[in-house]
């Protein structure tokens, strides 16, 4: 579960986004969905986010959209 947090966490910081132990599985869960992958499948799970982050500022304004619909704390 989420082996690709350490590559995102640009991503993460532009969203305003703190991941601790509280929230983690959370978000993992998240981007499970905005991928279209089942959860805990870590690999095709990465290489969607890939594709999803070419456009990183649209990725980042659905993820931020989608942590705070779900009361993850957004650092502002």
């Amino acid at each position: 579960m989420t082996c690709y947090f350490r590559h995102m966490e640009h991503v993460f910081k532009k969203a305003g986004l703190q991941i601790d132990v509280d929230n983690r599985k959370r978000v993992d869960l998240i981007l499970h969905e905005m991928a279209g992958v089942n959860y805990k499948d870590c690999v095709r799970t990465w290489k969607a986010i890939k594709e999803l982050m070419k456009d990183e500022e649209a990725f980042v304004k659905r993820l931020r959209e989608e942590c705070e619909a779900c009361n993850i704390y957004l650092e502002y």
